[in-house]
């Protein structure tokens, strides 16, 4: 197996983008991707907002799911 080391970026949505072509056609490739852990910091966040937007959660959004409301239940309250 050969290996072939290329820089690269990610544009503004996330995708990698190689702007040299490779000589290599019509043949299956492996990436390996490495990227420095302490440039930008990932946080909980990261994942949270495309996952707050994907439209598999569009249901919550229906009157028919807004079943409680702060006027029904009792206070949780610890028992000492």
């Amino acid at each position: 197996m050969k290996a072939i080391e290329v820089q690269s970026k990610t544009d503004e949505h996330g995708n990698l983008k190689f702007d040299i072509p490779l000589q290599v056609k019509d043949k299956n490739v492996r990436v390996l991707i490495l990227f420095d852990e302490n440039e930008g910091e990932n946080t909980e966040y990261d994942w949270l907002k495309p996952a707050s937007a994907s439209p598999a959660f569009d249901i919550l959004n229906e009157p028919e799911e807004d079943i409680y409301s702060l006027d029904e239940g009792k206070p949780y309250a610890l028992k000492e």
